[in-house]
C-alpha cells in the first residue's frame, strides 16, 4: 500500500463511503459496510513507552482518531497551525475517551523531540513517531523535497504543491471485537478548519477573521507561547526578493 492516489486501495475505500468534509452537521457512524483496512496493519510507531502498533494506539477503545501533526525529522518545533489545533483537541481527550474514542497525534519526527515539544506546550494527548514506517507515506502527509519543489505532491487527493514536505490531516479507524481494523475517514487541508473552534468565535465579532490583508489566511497564527515575540519568522510566508 502506498500513498492514496486515485488508483490505490485507500482511495477506493474513501470513494465508496460518504464524505463529511463539506457539512459540519453530518453525522456518523462511518465504517458500516466497509471492508477491512486495506494494506499493512502492522505499522510500527515509537512512543515514550516503547514501540507500538496501530492496534495499540486504540488503547481500550474501539475507535481511533489520528491527527497527522506536521513535525519534520529535523524540525526544532511543531507547525504553528497544527499546534493551534493541538490546543483545541487536547482539552477534549477525556471527553472523547468517554465516548469510546482514542485520539493520538502522529508525526514524522524523533519521539524525544516530540516529547520535549509536548512538554513545552503543556499538552496531555498521546503523541507517537511514525519514523521508519510507511504510515505517513500511505496517508499522503509526508513527501520528498523534490516532490515539493516540482509540485508533484499527491496531497488532499490532488496532484499539486504545498509549502512543506510535511502536511496536515486527520484520519479515523475502528476496531472490531476480533481485532480487525477498519479505516473510516480522512480529511486534509482546509477541511481541518472544521476542527478549529476559534474561527467560530472570530466569525461573530465585528472584524471577523480580518485576514484579507495578510500574506496568507493563517499568517497571524503563532505557537501559544510566542505571541509576544516581535522577531517571529513565519516559515510559510511567501518569500520576497
Amino acid at each position: 500500500m502506498r500513498r492514496p492516489t486515485c488508483g490505490s486501495a485507500t482511495s477506493t475505500l474513501i470513494a465508496a463511503r460518504p464524505t463529511r468534509q463539506s457539512g459540519r452537521g453530518a453525522k456518523g457512524p462511518w465504517g458500516k459496510g466497509l471492508e477491512a483496512f486495506p494494506g499493512n496493519q502492522d505499522y510500527r510507531f515509537q512512543s515514550v513507552g516503547g514501540e507500538q502498533r496501530l492496534a495499540d494506539l486504540f488503547g481500550p477503545h474501539s475507535q481511533l482518531i489520528t491527527y497527522h501533526f506536521m513535525f519534520g525529522p529535523d524540525w526544532e518545533e511543531g507547525c504553528k497551525i497544527c499546534s493551534m489545533l493541538g490546543d483545541h483537541y487536547d482539552p477534549l481527550i477525556t471527553h472523547l475517551k468517554g465516548r469510546d474514542v482514542a485520539l493520538v497525534a502522529v508525526s514524522n519526527a524523533p519521539v524525544d523531540r516530540l516529547a520535549a515539544y509536548k512538554d513545552r506546550m503543556g499538552w496531555r494527548f498521546d503523541w507517537v513517531s511514525s519514523m521508519g514506517s510507511d504510515f505517513n507515506l500511505d496517508f499522503g502527509v509526508t513527501f520528498t523535497q523534490k516532490e515539493m519543489e516540482e509540485g508533484t505532491m499527491h496531497y488532499n487527493y490532488t496532484l499539486g504543491g504545498f509549502p512543506s514536505t510535511e502536511c496536515p490531516g486527520i484520519s479515523t479507524f475502528s476496531k472490531s471485537e476480533s481485532g480487525e481494523i477498519f479505516y473510516t475517514y480522512s480529511a486534509y487541508s482546509r477541511a481541518l478548519e472544521n476542527f478549529l473552534g476559534i474561527y467560530n468565535f472570530l466569525d461573530i465579532v465585528p472584524k471577523g477573521r480580518d485576514e484579507e490583508a495578510l500574506p496568507y489566511g493563517m499568517f497571524w497564527v503563532r505557537h501559544h507561547d510566542r505571541y509576544d515575540e516581535t522577531a517571529f519568522v513565519d516559515p510559510y510566508a511567501p518569500k520576497t526578493t
